[in-house]
């Protein structure tokens, strides 16, 4: 089969995950019957919107001030915003103002946890999140349901965010007593990337081929998309639409 080659900047990918999630069958199948909790962050504020967007429950949500941490180049500051819950929907209807620390309770199997990440193991597909809170923060609620209760994890996860190392063994250095700087969890949940969304929206393959850039190009990566002409087509056509996204802003 042909091959083309695109290049995702990061703000790109986290839209392309978004519109993936929110058609992705598991997402579907608990906005009909069961709860939903999409926990605040940068790419999950991407999904938010796109399944608001798909609920036709849109309005009063912003992707600005939806996180609780951020990661930023030595000197940056964050812009002051206000953090107005994760989004939780019960059988599809957004409860507004809901944290997963409220609706971890009543989590049951059946329902679905969507979690951001730090790291991205791409050949493994797993993924780990850092940790700056003491009692391991929304991970560690998530993970009472997620463990205790059979709740499925998901984690929509850029690829900007890969590592070579086994996160195990990453995770075993920065944990360390003598270590400084926040900590890391290994989640057990399924990573989503912008390989999975292609591969779901257009029936191709995809494959992480190289990355990086100037210009706006900064953290980009270029995929390489294996598939029919017309899967080929249809993987150009989300990717062209992609195109004028801008910079995340959180």
């Amino acid at each position: 089969m042909p091959l083309k080659q695109f290049i995702l900047t990061p703000a790109m990918g986290k839209r392309l995950i978004g519109q993936a999630m929110a058609q992705h069958p598991t997402i579907q199948a608990v906005l009909g019957q069961g709860t939903l909790v999409i926990i605040a962050g940068t790419t999950n504020g991407y999904v938010a919107e796109e399944v608001l967007r798909a609920t036709g429950q849109l309005e009063g949500f912003s992707r600005k001030g939806f996180r609780r941490g951020l990661v930023l180049p030595p000197g940056g500051k964050a812009e002051g915003a206000q953090f107005g819950g994760d989004v939780v929907l019960v059988e599809g209807q957004w409860q507004k103002g809901l944290t997963i620390f409220d609706a971890v309770d009543s989590l049951k199997a059946g329902d679905v946890v969507l979690k951001g990440a730090n790291m991205l193991d791409v050949l493994r597909g797993q993924s780990a999140v850092y940790i700056g809170d003491g009692k391991c923060g929304t991970i560690g609620a998530a993970l009472q349901a997620v463990i205790g209760r059979r709740v499925q994890l998901i984690v929509p996860v850029g690829l900007e965010k890969r590592v070579v190392d086994d996160l195990a063994d990453l995770a075993e250095l920065v944990n360390a007593p003598d270590a400084e700087g926040p900590r890391m969890l290994v989640m057990p949940g399924e990573s989503f990337t912008e390989l999975d969304a292609l591969e779901q929206l257009t029936g191709a393959t995809a494959v992480l081929l190289g990355g990086g850039g100037i210009g706006g190009a900064e953290g980009c990566v270029w995929i390489g998309v294996r598939g029919t002409p017309g899967q080929l087509d249809h993987a150009a056509e989300l990717i062209k639409a992609l195109a004028a996204e801008p910079p995340c802003v959180a």
